[in-house]
């Protein structure tokens, strides 16, 4: 994922307004004169990476008021406190209804980038690709992996359909290791990747002889994890799952896995801390 539709934007952000504004911000309507202008800066409050910046747009455009925006870095830049990230100018009713909204998604978004950053600066001395999960917020997934590319990882399936990974469920369900993976080779198309779960060392044995795309070393410890690569021997991809968080991703990386996902990039990242003043 590259980039965000416009359709998609304009959609997840007219809800966003309608659950903001409801039948109107009457704080705004009774205090501010229709035609009064306004100037607002959106300013960096501690250091972070940006992310979200055509939907923070979007949070004023689509009111149909007659407002501006600059923006003042573009998604990817890395700020420090006190760094202008844009400005909004024009009629000041649009400026102070579309504000919550602006930030929430600024905020929110931003926060992932910038959690995704440290966990990617984290093993960058290594070969290991840092990506997420569907542990996203319902509705705003496609936001969230987004802000996910921004923030230098990568973007794990996006949904159930474009990819298969066989949980330990699935394969008691299936009777197997061997069963789940050969049932899926023979039903899926030659583009879809197959991975599959493992808790240990014999799993991992016998999931390499099923020949998936990739395993996933699920919750295992780090000298477990140093011996399946020892193990695979770069015949399958190999994924750590479970455990993963700033304290411990530098020395799973350094067991030479190949992927690690991180549910925590989206499922608890903090939102940064952005301001929204009017200045004039």
């Amino acid at each position: 994922m590259t980039g965000l539709d416009p359709i998609y934007i304009e959609q997840v952000v007219k809800t966003a307004l309608a659950e903001d504004i409801g039948s109107g911000d009457v704080t705004t309507l009774l205090t501010i004169p229709q035609d009064a202008q306004a100037t607002a800066t959106l300013t960096a409050k501690q250091e972070g990476v940006i992310a979200g910046q055509d939907v923070a747009w979007a949070a004023f455009s689509l009111l149909h008021c007659p407002v501006q925006y600059m923006q003042a870095v573009p998604d990817g830049t890395r700020v420090k406190s006190g760094d202008l990230i844009g400005r909004v100018s024009g009629n000041a009713r649009g400026v102070l209804t579309g504000e919550r909204v602006c930030l929430n998604f600024l905020q929110r978004m931003s926060g992932v980038a910038t959690l995704t950053a440290k966990y990617v600066d984290a093993v960058s001395h290594t070969k290991a690709r840092i990506v997420d999960t569907r542990k996203t917020t319902p509705g705003l997934r496609r936001l969230e992996k987004y802000a996910v590319i921004v923030g230098g990882g990568r973007n794990h399936r996006f949904g159930l359909s474009d990819g298969i990974l066989i949980k330990d469920n699935h394969i008691a369900a299936a009777g197997g290791i061997a069963p789940a993976v050969n049932a899926a080779r023979q039903g899926a198309p030659h583009t879809l990747t197959v991975e599959i779960e493992v808790i240990n060392l014999d799993q991992l044995r016998e999931a390499i002889d099923a020949r998936p795309d990739v395993v996933m070393l699920d919750n295992m410890p780090i000298e477990q994890m140093r011996e399946a690569v020892s193990i695979a021997n770069g015949k399958v991809l190999l994924e750590a799952s479970g455990g993963v968080n700033l304290e411990t991703v530098r020395a799973i990386a350094e067991t030479g896995v190949d992927i690690i996902s991180v549910g925590a990039l989206t499922h608890s990242a903090p939102a940064m801390d952005i301001s929204l003043n009017i200045i004039g």
